[in-house]
């Protein structure tokens, strides 16, 4: 049975090697790469070597923190979200995670179908739904039964492609001489710091830790933060990727784009470059997939009490997916994604702050039984507001440096807001999640077992 509305028993929980391969699937994003040579084109090299390992060290961190404590618990994003806004808060949280992956999904699996239309040629249709068609059966299988075996068969494939396209790259091109020195762009900030805001912008990883964290066993709590999903990770995630990226895209000359990449490694590799970006592609939209039919069944159960097997949403999600990649989907989701964002970075702050006053209760987890909940809590309050600000700081244009500050300035407000929102009406909570008695769950499903 599918737990995306449950909280998860010990039963039910994968092995610490298992979880770590399904979870690194993630590691192999032509985002990722994307992301390292947008910043290097924006601010130079050097600022954002400073940017990435600044970036390694909070991600680790907070991640840290957030798979201990999605571990210990076993709650989904969803689940916690009734905690700390309420039922319909806890809706909201659902739909934005959801979309948000969903979005991931369409860049990632645009990028193969970009790849095989440049390969191949043909009909970018065809090649978008082919793209789908072939993903949608690998995410139907839980972690625990398919998605780790899949991606730890396919990490070292991945791994040994990186490496092949840096030596076939300078071959070809020779070693780029002025990569590390890219002169920076002028700006109000730092460049350091700016390359350390454009992170900030992919914190939905932090919602992506906690789905998959609260699949792991309490033993493994340490191993969970520090290698599956903290620092270890993303050295590799931001770091080795990102500077792969940049190494390559300089050694031809190209600019940040999705194509780019794509023909950075084609023209590297060849045919082998293909493989490498249906390898890498396969992995993450394991995880985009897998995620996105998750709180997408968890919204359906809250709002519309429609109860369906994760299979059912994992078509709907692929469905979707393709009709997204019909659009110029850049020109409207880049907006959406930017907005979903500011949401984020909130929902991360607000979560930290929650965790660390309730950090030393380890024999209480919050109670998430629908008659024990408000609709709406002070919380949501603290949510919206802050996200509002954090929407209107990035839509305004008169004062450019304010608007980039805006998810340092979101999250401060969001951790405010709720600190003194929690203070005035803390949340229930009960002495363990095996305490909650099933019988008093109504309608909703979210029941231990």
């Amino acid at each position: 049975m599918s737990y995306s509305n449950y909280v998860l028993p010990a039963t039910e929980r994968a092995g610490k090697w298992s979880l770590t391969m399904a979870w690194w699937a993630v590691f192999s994003a032509m985002f990722w790469i994307y992301v390292a040579v947008a910043s290097a084109g924006a601010v130079g090299v050097v600022n954002t070597i400073i940017g990435m390992v600044l970036t390694i060290i909070t991600y680790g961190a907070i991640n840290l923190v957030l798979s201990r404590f999605a571990a210990r618990t076993g709650l989904t994003v969803s689940l916690f979200s009734r905690t700390l806004f309420g039922l319909v808060g806890s809706a909201l949280a659902s739909l934005i995670f959801a979309a948000t992956a969903l979005y991931y999904a369409v860049f990632e699996g645009s990028i193969i179908a970009v790849a095989f239309h440049q390969f191949f040629g043909g009909s970018m249709v065809i090649w978008y739904a082919i793209v789908v068609i072939y993903a949608i059966p690998l995410a139907l299988g839980g972690v625990q039964n398919w998605l780790d075996k899949l991606n730890g068969l396919l990490l070292p494939l991945y791994l040994a492609g990186l490496i092949a396209v840096v030596v076939a790259s300078t071959m070809i091109q020779g070693a780029p001489t002025d990569w590390i020195g890219a002169a920076a762009a002028s700006s109000a900030l730092p460049g350091w710091l700016t390359s350390y805001l454009i992170y900030m912008g992919v914190y939905i990883m932090m919602m992506y830790t906690f789905d998959y964290a609260r699949l792991g066993r309490k033993r493994d709590e340490k191993f969970l933060g520090t290698v599956a999903f903290g620092w270890v990770f993303y050295a590799f995630t931001f770091g080795l990727n990102g500077l792969v990226g940049i190494y390559i895209m300089s050694a031809w000359k190209l600019e940040a784009s999705e194509t780019g990449v794509v023909q950075a490694f084609i023209s590297s590799l060849g045919f082998v470059g293909l493989l490498v970006i249906l390898i890498s592609q396969t992995r993450i939209n394991t995880a985009n997939y897998f995620l996105a039919s998750e709180n997408l069944s968890a919204f359906a159960s809250r709002v519309f009490r429609l109860n369906l097997p994760r299979s059912v949403w994992v078509i709907v999600c692929g469905a979707l997916a393709f009709l997204l990649m019909l659009t110029d989907v850049l020109s409207y989701l880049l907006k959406a994604l930017a907005w979903q964002g500011v949401f984020v970075t909130a929902w991360v702050a607000i979560a930290l702050v929650f965790i660390g006053l309730n950090w030393k209760k380890r024999d209480l987890v919050p109670d998430i039984r629908p008659a024990n909940l408000k609709a709406i809590s002070p919380g949501a309050a603290a949510w919206v507001l802050a996200s509002a600000a954090g929407i209107a700081l990035t839509e305004q244009t008169v004062w450019p440096v304010v608007a980039q500050l805006t998810p340092l300035i979101t999250m401060a407000l969001a951790a405010g807001i709720y600190y003194g929102a929690y203070k005035l009406s803390p949340p229930p909570m009960t002495s363990s999640v095996e305490a909650i008695d099933p019988a008093d769950e109504d309608l909703d499903p979210a029941i231990t077992h």
